[in-house]
């Protein structure tokens, strides 16, 4: 489904919280890493947990090495009395999509969506690993940073961008997260060594723990929890062939897809929110968006300076509302992806006056 312009529904998101984002949460368990959040989010709309109509999560049980995993937080959300819930095996933009669908449909006035992964008991890439093709690319264990550089040189040789223009994008990323209180990578750094040629160190994004959740609400509800919602006016999400040998690594059609779908090119922005966990990748998403100068990007800092496993998505929708809570945006594209090398694609657009 996809929404732009006179929606049946409008549905704005009111509310966003995330931790700290941290190289390691030992101490916490993934229960305990998300209650903090809830109760935060909850708090800034004055909702109880029983007033919510549908609650949806994401996480990966390949991160949390149990069947099932997100079955434990529920005791954190509350699950008593019974809820209307559901939950997707994916980042939590998927997850808000969703419960999106779910307010359409007008079966629910408000939604939680939160997500959340803890990246520190294990190795992320090799993890990663497990979505690749289980026959040809899985057993030759190929990893994400691996492939991302498979796609950086595709870039580079295409004569899109070059190492000094990636440094730039990481320095210029972190420099941002400065102001932000919950990234873990704040001010710039070396670039370090390298990873996989052509990325370094700081052409990749860090590995650590976190959680995140936003409220949705439709229509009059919205304006009640919320001084300036963040109207969703279009959102759409798409996916491209799942071997990287089979599409174009210097461009996503997919984003540029749904992004289209999402009428994120009817008028212009001024903040996009991309999920590009490497500084490459931002290459490929602007020029598919075609953003220039005048759009302020990933001014959080983005996923190069915090990049929770299945949260980091749900984060750049929630970063991209909180700018329009605030009036620092009046409309705002969020990205998300997952899979290798920006293989599937999420774009929402958000603006902060009541849709016509």
């Amino acid at each position: 489904m996809t929404s732009h312009g006179n929606a049946a529904r409008d549905i704005a998101v009111v509310a966003f919280a995330q931790s700290d984002h941290r190289r390691r949460t030992d101490e916490l368990s993934e229960v305990e890493m998300v209650m903090p959040v809830l109760h935060e989010v909850l708090r800034q709309t004055g909702l109880k947990t029983g007033e919510i109509g549908f609650t949806c999560s994401g996480s990966s049980d390949y991160l949390a090495g149990r069947a099932f995993s997100f079955t434990m937080t529920l005791d954190g959300v509350g699950a008593w009395p019974p809820i209307s819930e559901s939950h997707v095996e994916m980042d939590g933009a998927w997850a808000l999509y969703e419960a999106w669908v779910k307010l359409r449909t007008g079966e629910a006035d408000t939604a939680l969506v939160y997500s959340y992964g803890k990246a520190s008991p294990g190795s992320v890439r090799d993890v990663l690993t497990r979505q690749l093709d289980p026959y040809y690319l899985a057993p030759l264990w190929p990893d994400s940073v691996a492939l991302a550089a498979l796609q950086a040189q595709a870039l580079i040789d295409a004569g899109h961008t070059d190492p000094e223009a990636l440094a730039a994008i990481a320095t210029r990323s972190r420099t941002d997260a400065a102001d932000n209180p919950h990234a873990q990578l704040r001010g710039p750094r070396p670039q370090g060594r390298q990873e996989a040629g052509p990325l370094r160190t700081g052409d990749c994004p860090p590995i650590g723990d976190g959680a995140a959740a936003v409220i949705l609400a439709t229509g009059d509800t919205a304006r009640r929890l919320c001084a300036r919602p963040a109207w969703i006016t279009g959102i759409d999400h798409r996916i491209e062939a799942h071997g990287p040998g089979l599409r174009d690594l210097t461009d996503s059609v997919s984003t540029r897809t749904a992004a289209d779908r999402a009428g994120a090119f009817d008028r212009p922005l001024d903040t996009a929110e991309l999920h590009a966990p490497f500084t490459s990748q931002e290459v490929v998403l602007r020029r598919a968006l075609g953003l220039d100068d005048t759009v302020r990007v990933n001014p959080s800092g983005g996923p190069l300076a915090a990049n929770p496993m299945m949260a980091a998505g749900l984060i750049r929708i929630g970063e991209a509302a909180a700018r329009i809570h605030r009036g620092a945006s009046d409309r705002a594209l969020a990205h998300a992806t997952s899979g290798p090398c920006l293989q599937q694609n999420l774009v929402a657009v958000l603006e902060g006056d009541t849709p016509a």
